[in-house]
């Protein structure tokens, strides 16, 4: 049943994230875009804060309750995107990433795709007995099987035939049966297109990959590392339809409450740390004079 509580948009709220949500009419937010604390990564010195729990299952069953709030906030149609790392303790990488998804697929969410946050620009490693980490994962999960994706508002430049593609003979296999592996293993499977290249490219370039390839970014008032406007703004733009409401209940420097006012969307931030709300809402703010320091 819907809860008749006035909402008030485009506003970093201050508060414990949970106890927030809990105030939050049903189904108000069309999308969640968000990055939380990573677990004993770092102390924001607030009671109400996430990640300094005392263990790992503690962590993730913080979340979960939070995100099982947030399910009923969102939308019918609704969806949330979820970028998180892992962590190495006593020389072990915990799996963080998909404790949390498994978690939150425990409590309604339904999740529809793992995708890779590549860094290219990663900070280098020390490590000898192990790869040097370079990715995080982005969590995309819907509320129902219904909906909203805008797939064409994301869509990435077609490889093939491009000087970037790998594929051996190039336009000798266009227009040509059994130019294409119809045959075969792959025989009777209807997603191929029985050698006609033309059907299989959309005009306004390929299906967007589950691995994006972003660099870092850096706000110089912030005093520590904010996830990539690009990357925010693949989430809203795929999952927001324009004039809806994007929700990042970790708002840290309103990041995500940027990218959704740049995009032409309503937002609602939520932070426990009083700094990083201050923060958020004059950078919101210095954006929307044309003024924001970068």
């Amino acid at each position: 049943m819907s809860r008749k509580v006035s909402l008030k948009l485009n506003q970093i709220i201050e508060g414990d994230a949970f106890k927030v949500a809990t105030g939050l009419p049903t189904e108000c937010v069309d999308t969640i875009v968000t990055s939380p604390p990573y677990y004993l990564q770092r102390d924001y010195g607030s009671d109400a804060q996430i990640g300094q729990e005392a263990s790992a299952s503690t962590y993730v069953e913080r979340l979960t309750e939070l995100f099982g709030e947030l399910l009923r906030v969102v939308k019918p149609t609704g969806s949330a995107w979820l970028i998180i790392g892992d962590k190495y303790q006593n020389g072990e990488l915990m799996g963080m990433p998909w404790r949390v998804a498994l978690g939150l697929k425990d409590v309604g969410w339904r999740l529809r795709s793992d995708c890779i946050w590549h860094k290219p620009n990663a900070m280098p490693s020390s490590v000898k007995n192990r790869p040097t980490t370079d990715h995080e994962y982005i969590f995309f999960f819907s509320k129902s099987r219904d909906y909203f994706y805008d797939a064409d508002a994301v869509r990435e430049p077609h490889v093939t035939f491009s000087e970037k593609s790998k594929m051996k003979g190039g336009r000798r296999h266009f227009g040509k049966r059994g130019g294409t592996p119809e045959q075969g293993k792959n025989g009777g499977n209807t997603n191929l297109h029985d050698a006609r290249w033309d059907q299989a490219f959309h005009p306004k370039g390929r299906n967007k990959r589950t691995v994006w390839s972003i660099p870092l970014s850096k706000f110089r008032e912030a005093h520590f590392a904010v996830f990539p406007e690009t990357l925010v703004k693949t989430c809203i733009q795929a999952s927001c339809p324009t004039g809806g409401v994007v929700l990042d209940p970790f708002s840290g420097a309103a990041t995500t409450s940027l990218v959704a006012q740049t995009l032409g969307r309503s937002y609602l931030g939520i932070d426990c740390v009083k700094e990083y709300c201050e923060l958020g809402r004059q950078r919101l703010e210095n954006a929307r004079n044309g003024d924001e320091t970068k």
